[in-house]
């Protein structure tokens, strides 16, 4: 997965909204004006922060501990950091991405 694919993926959400509140080289993502997706450009290999239920961040971290971080800059309890270095699929990249969203979206309706 390129940087391309997954905000071409994001912006495909409804309601999603994309800036740069914390300069150039971190792309934001919200629905409802909640961030669900912290994009930066400026990392090699390609990696971005999700929300997550608390036990399930666990369980990702335990079960992928290079590719699944604690949210680096974030609430470690509520966020994970995914590297995408070929560690983890593209269905489960992108399922981590939908479960951000869902939990962000669902607080506002």
């Amino acid at each position: 997965m390129d940087i391309e694919f997954l905000r071409e993926y994001v912006l495909g959400k409804p309601s999603v909204t994309e800036g740069f509140p914390f300069g150039e080289t971190v792309i934001v993502y919200k629905v409802n004006d909640k961030i669900f997706l912290l994009l930066p450009l400026d990392t090699q290999p390609l990696q971005f922060n999700v929300k997550c239920d608390p036990e399930r961040a666990i369980e990702w971290r335990e079960q992928y501990p290079g590719a699944v971080l604690p949210g680096f800059h974030m609430n470690k309890k509520h966020w994970n950091t995914v590297v995408v270095d070929g560690t983890l699929s593209r269905k489960q990249l992108l399922q981590m991405v939908d479960d951000s969203y869902g939990l962000v979206n669902k607080k506002k309706r």
